[in-house]
């Protein structure tokens, strides 16, 4: 396996950016420790410093220990002073001086910098107060100034250095400025020209001036009221410090870095104050490519030795630090780094160039030249495809892999490359011979050959690999040469099984789906026959139709039932079973052999529907509905009950109507329930017609409006009682695809012996 040279190393190596990052945690923990010890003591000026400031507690409890320390006082000290700096009128009214407008503090501020310099102006009887932040160039902003007006303000809302204003000489000189005034040169001065500035002061400087204004000369502020005071520039400064948005880079350095050609990054020191250690990454500009191909979200905010650890330990970040702390620009070709691709170490030739630009650091770099953009490609497309290559050589055994083959393979870092005639040591069991075959194909018969096997070393047997090797031959036609490729399918091998196993499951659903509809289909034929039994023994003509479901999967319960019962009468049913299916023909099934064995006993149909509603929560889990008829030739009359149906429609003399509908909920709703009986003369002449929902359902309508035109379809001539079945079918409205029974009864006339069936 051939090695690329060792890049080259300064005195920056893993350890110490390791110490490094350890120091940093120490110190935040240390941080953290200090503020939660303050807590308990001073919980609520915390609270209070929380509320003003609009930060959560453990900030507010740090902030009052640095003031505490910067005002010379202890933490109790100082939350003594906040509290007592609270307005403690009913009114929430501060007092203030005699000739000047009252400063309204409520009793619940506004948690802002507005509401702090309020309380701060009103403890010292000022009419305004202004907080002057200080811009790059020492350039100052009235960043709050309540107690001026708006026209005031945009006067002054740029005061570059150099203006004699009271703010000014305190930033100048470092120090408290007055309570001086007359003055002329400041915000607000016509109205209130009496001043005291106060300045707030940073490790690396000011970075705020608090200035007060009176109208008159006010009396010189006590010892304890000064502290306040510098106490309340501090919360302040740093309210807007902290709560202000992260700028990010300066429009200027990105309008560079975005109109550079070459790949460039802007960093920041890190820490911004002091000596930096480290770089964060601000921005990158569109041209730069990461060589681990992240996108730039994924790298700006970190740290350089965050995302680029191993070329910062091969000496790239002693060489920022140091143009940093020089300011000299500097440029190096052919720098040999190192980077991470996933996790194999891939080094890298660059050609970087690197310059201070203000404090922050402007860096370039791209493969050096000579070095062909389609390695890089390459590598990337090896990456994202799982893919590593090898070259054997057969007569010098050497063996070259690319960086992710022992990755690829599950081998630990740094191993050797393995021989293909040893390659079937690290495969499963099951797999040698598979190993064997394509290694002897492609060097011993020079040929191609590929299979897809699983490494031994893996703990469990999941990781697929498919080989793929070519055979290089020499001018006596064997083999000198192998190479090839390693592939990771182990997703695509899961892919596949999980495929084939779906396939295999959906085949047995659907053949169990068949043998359901078949089931279901026959028994629907051998219980509902083609053609009704004779009834002329009762006086009447009958007619049946089954029209089933186009959809062969939605055999439904459908049923009818016409038969002479031994007293002459005649039983007439129509129902419906929920559902589709086996469960639905089987439910079906039961429920027509128990009505009709019921019918023997002679009862109504009202009293037949009640026992079958009881018998249905034996029969079937699901719910019917039916609609059950018991015609007497000796008086022509006809008894009828519903379970929730659809009423039979009579036709007599031209016109089609539905039948009054009596009361009767349907099988199966409920244990017990009645249901109502209505009687109904017949005329010799008379069509009854009774049949299932799916004759007239539409999504869209109401029942009302199918049931009226079905009504219509009826009322016209037909040639007997088939073809009036037929015509109903054929110009129903309904849209459901469901299956449906009609029966069709006429009453004969006895007088011409029942011949004449015309309708």
């Amino acid at each position: 396996m051939s090695k690329p040279r060792e890049p080259h190393r300064t005195g920056t190596d893993p350890r110490r950016l390791l110490a490094l990052r350890l120091r940093r945690a120490q110190q935040e923990t240390e941080d953290l420790r200090a503020a939660l010890a303050a807590r308990p003591l001073t919980a609520l000026a915390t609270g209070v410093l929380a509320e003003r400031l609009g930060c959560g507690p453990a900030e507010a409890g740090s902030q009052l220990l640095t003031l505490a320390e910067r005002a010379r006082l202890t933490p109790q000290e100082l939350a003594a002073d906040i509290l007592t700096t609270l307005p403690g009128d009913a009114d929430g009214t501060a007092p203030t001086a005699a000739t000047g407008p009252p400063v309204r503090l409520p009793g619940r501020p506004e948690p802002t910098v507005e509401a702090a310099l309020s309380q701060a102006a009103a403890m010292v009887a000022a009419t305004a107060a202004v907080l002057w932040t200080v811009r790059p160039g020492g350039v100052l902003h009235p960043a709050a100034a309540p107690g001026f007006n708006d026209t005031e303000r945009a006067d002054w809302r740029h005061v570059p250095p150099g203006v004699d204003t009271p703010a000014g000489r305190a930033l100048l000189r470092r120090a408290e400025q007055g309570p001086e005034g007359p003055v002329t040169s400041a915000l607000g001065a016509a109205r209130a020209p009496y001043r005291l500035a106060v300045p707030v002061h940073r490790t690396e400087g000011p970075a705020a001036v608090l200035e007060l204004a009176w109208p008159e000369r006010p009396a010189e502020p006590s010892t304890a009221e000064r502290r306040r005071l510098h106490a309340v520039a501090e919360v302040c400064a740093l309210a807007l410090a902290d709560g202000a948005p992260d700028p990010g880079p300066d429009p200027a350095d990105t309008s560079a870095l975005d109109a550079a050609l070459a790949p460039a990054m802007l960093l920041d020191p890190e820490p911004a104050h002091g000596t930096p250690a480290d770089f964060r990454l601000a921005r990158v500009n569109a041209a730069f490519t990461d060589l681990a191909d992240r996108p730039p979200h994924r790298l700006e905010g970190r740290t350089l030795t965050e995302a680029y650890p191993l070329a910062c330990a091969d000496g790239l970040l002693d060489l920022l630090l140091g143009v940093h702390a020089t300011g000299r620009p500097v440029h190096r070709d052919s720098l040999a780094l190192t980077f991470l691709s996933g996790q194999t170490p891939v080094p890298v030739l660059l050609d970087l160039a690197a310059a201070r630009h203000g404090t922050r650091l402007l860096v370039s770099w791209q493969p050096a030249a000579g070095t062909d953009r389609t390695d890089h490609l390459l590598r990337t497309a090896q990456r994202l495809s799982h893919l590593a290559g090898f070259e054997e050589d057969l007569r010098t055994g050497e063996i070259h892999w690319t960086p992710r083959t022992a990755e690829l393979l599950g081998l630990p870092a740094g191993t050797e490359p393995v021989p293909l005639a040893a390659l079937a040591a690290h495969v499963h069991p099951d797999d040698e011979q598979t190993v064997r075959r394509v290694v002897n194909s492609a060097t011993r018969h020079g040929r191609a050959d590929s299979a897809v096997f699983r490494m031994r070393h893996l703990s469990s047997y999941t990781h697929y690999v498919r080989l793929v090797a070519e055979p290089v031959l020499d001018v006596h036609g064997r083999t000198a040469v192998v190479r090839g490729a390693y592939q990771d399918v182990s997703a695509q091998h899961w892919t596949e099984t999980a495929l084939a196993a779906t396939t295999e499951r959906l085949a047995d659903t659907r053949q169990q789906a068949a043998e359901n509809h078949r089931l279901a289909l026959r028994l629907q034929q051998a219980i509902l026959p083609p053609a009704p039994p004779p009834l002329e023994d009762a006086g009447l003509h009958a007619a049946v139709r089954y029209r089933p479901s186009s959809q062969q999967d939605r055999v439904g319960g459908d049923w009818y039932d016409i038969t002479l019962l031994p007293d002459r009468t005649a039983l007439l049913v129509v129902g419906d079973m929920a559902g589709h299916g086996v469960e639905a023909a089987t439910g079906m099934v039961a429920l027509r052999h128990a009505l009709r064995g019921l019918a023997h006993t002679g009862a109504g149909p009202g009293r037949l529907l009640g026992w079958l509603n009881e018998a249905a929560e034996d029969l079937t889990a699901a719910t019917a509905t039916a609609v059950c008829a018991r015609y007497h030739p000796d008086t022509r009359t006809l008894d009828w009950a519903r379970a929730g149906h659809l009423p039979p429609l009579l036709v007599r003399d031209g016109a089609a109507r539905p039948l009054p509908v009596p009361h009767g909920i349907l099988l199966g709703a409920t244990d017990r329930a009645d249901y109502a009986e209505a009687r109904l003369a017949l005329r010799p002449g008379d069509i009854l017609v009774m049949y299932t929902d799916g004759l007239v359902e539409r999504r869209d309508q109401s029942v009302e409006e199918p049931l009226a035109h079905l009504a219509q379809v009826l009322a016209e001539p037909a040639a007997d009682l088939d073809a009036l079945l037929d015509r109903a079918l054929e110009l129903s409205c309904a849209d459901t695809d469901d299956d449906t029974c009609l029966i069709a009864v006429q009453v004969l006339d006895e007088t011409n012996g029942g011949a004449d069936k015309r309708v």
